[in-house]
């Protein structure tokens, strides 16, 4: 049966031409000789479309025989027509293509060294770099890991300084999850679930799994929408999930609910997140469980407990600075901590989003996390929380960069979609992903070999985490953890130099609990309240 999708048009048109100059060649003499001429050309054609649907290495081809090559053709000469071909990395596409290079090398296991030097303009507005040592050490051999879990929590997890963020099984294709599992199980990292629920497809690689918990509560569901703790110590009790993590809100539409119609809930996804088939599924804005910064840390020790003792925390996108120093002060006066908290800035997300959110809505990764940090040391909190982030980081600079402002360790979603084949046609939300990665459609899927994407997830990560050892030794440390403010240098528009202690404010040990005077915290100390997320009223 030939195929009949229009991305199968041009196979199609090579095996029915090839089979009408056949007819041609045997029937009319005649014609026989400029007949078996075409017939050649669309016999190896249709031979090239016939292996590129069975091929497992390019997602491209699978999905696009025969003109998929064009893509690659335009890859190997685009230093040579990228100013006639292709927009400025700075406009047009969302993540500039030397860092999708950067993934595509590693995970496909290719030579990442280039001559000719850093392609940057070093003296632009906002160029930023790392102080290396004149005694550089020599690089850790083994990955950098680290332990999560506070005094509370009987279960601590071992876990890597780089792990998958949040993307829902819904969101990305069964075939995409599983290639993320098995490739977090032979790399020994984390895969976040995202707030979609724990999926068979999240399960079937044994990959360690963080699970996330968002406002529509899926997978532990109550019939009226909100949380449902039975449910939710049946599916926390797999050992497969080493931590939970409630979102509060994330980096691409902080403060945004969203709603799955019921025209796309199929019984699968009814299944897995809980929901029922004959209504739209809402996501509100907040949650139901809580209300206020005590009973987030209160909701939060619940979790701990029916969990049986996992580290649990939260993740948000920064907004207000009295709302998280509310959560702070809850800290101080309850003596209840999360064992983690995870930062994610404006900038990251992989799904779809309002324009507006997307653009201007939300505190940037780095603000957010510096602001995090200081906090938590100012309320001499720090010891006792680990912080994680997300936020468009692809490289071991990346996560050098934000490891100085205090992140312990690093997640990633768009590495590790450009690692199981994301090229960004920004067909997401048409369902119409060109590689299989971000479709409901069994065909489209198909294209994505569980197998081969597995291995280069986790040789992605490897050779990230590699990365960042290398650049670890260059500046003359031995882990991520000595690594200080001072250390990262950025240039400014008036084209002096500042680094980043310079930049993003500080405080010592305890001077947020004796008010921060003089700091950029007193304002927003004195507006925060444990009781409401809203500002203290006056007075208070």
């Amino acid at each position: 049966m030939l195929p009949l999708e229009k991305r199968y048009l041009t196979l199609t048109l090579a095996i029915a031409g090839a089979l009408l100059l056949a007819l041609l060649a045997l029937w009319l003499p005649a014609w026989r000789g400029p007949a078996l001429a075409g017939l050649v050309v669309t016999g190896l054609l249709s031979l090239i479309g016939i292996r590129d649907l069975f091929q497992t290495r390019h997602a491209v081809l699978r999905n696009y025989p025969i003109i998929g090559h064009l893509r690659f053709l335009l890859e190997d000469i685009r230093p040579e027509i990228r100013q006639y071909f292709f927009e400025d990395d700075k406009g047009g596409m969302p993540f500039p293509r030397d860092k999708r290079a950067i993934v595509y090398q590693r995970a496909k296991n290719q030579l990442d060294k280039r001559p000719f030097g850093t392609h940057y303009n070093v003296y632009e507005d906002n160029f930023e770099w790392l102080h290396h040592s004149i005694a550089p050490k020599p690089p850790a051999t083994k990955g950098f890991r680290l332990t999560i879990g506070g005094p509370a929590c009987s279960k601590p997890y071992d876990a890597s300084v780089f792990n998958i963020s949040a993307m829902s099984f819904g969101a990305l294709s069964s075939n995409a999850i599983r290639a993320l599992n098995r490739g977090a199980k032979l790399g020994g990292f984390a895969h976040d679930t995202g707030e979609g629920g724990v999926s068979p497809y999240h399960q079937e690689g044994g990959g360690d799994l963080i699970w996330e918990i968002g406002s529509g509560y899926f997978g532990c569901r109550a019939a009226d929408g909100g949380f449902d703790p039975d449910k939710f110590a049946a599916v926390a009790s797999d050992p497969q999930i080493r931590m939970i993590e409630v979102k509060l809100s994330q980096g691409a539409k902080p403060g945004h609910g969203g709603v799955l119609p019921k025209a796309k809930i199929t019984p699968e996804i009814a299944a897995i997140r809980g929901v029922p088939l004959d209504r739209d599924c809402i996501s509100p804005a907040c949650h139901s469980a809580f209300s206020s910064p005590v009973e987030l840390l209160e909701f939060l020790d619940r979790l701990r407990a029916l969990s049986g003792g996992k580290p649990v925390g939260f993740k948000l996108c920064i907004g207000h600075p009295w709302e998280f120093l509310g959560i702070v002060k809850a800290m101080v006066e309850t003596g209840l901590r999360p064992d983690f908290i995870v930062i994610d800035g404006k900038e990251g997300g992989t799904g779809a989003a309002p324009l507006e959110f997307m653009d201007h809505l939300g505190m940037p990764l780095r603000d957010g996390l510096s602001f995090a940090h200081a906090a938590l040391v100012g309320a001499n909190l720090r010891s006792e929380i680990k912080l994680g982030c997300a936020g468009k980081i692809i490289s071991g600079f990346d996560m050098a960069r934000v490891m100085a402002l205090g992140a312990d360790w690093c997640n990633a979603a768009r590495g590790f979609m450009f690692a199981v084949g994301c090229i960004q046609a920004q067909h997401c939300h048409t369902g119409a992903c060109p590689t299989g990665v971000a479709t409901q459609d069994p065909m489209r899927q198909r294209a994505l070999d569980v197998p081969d994407k597995a291995e280069r997830v986790a040789r992605f990560h490897q050779d990230t985490v590699k990365s960042l050892a290398e650049i670890i030794a260059a500046a003359g440390l031995d882990t991520p953890k000595q690594l200080m403010p001072q250390h990262i240098m950025r240039r400014g528009a008036d084209g002096r130099i500042h680094d980043f202690s310079q930049i993003y404010p500080a405080l010592q040990p305890g001077e947020l609990l004796a008010g921060a005077k003089g700091t950029p915290f007193e304002a927003p100390w004195k507006l925060a309240s444990s009781s409401r997320f809203a500002p203290a009223p006056e007075g208070a």
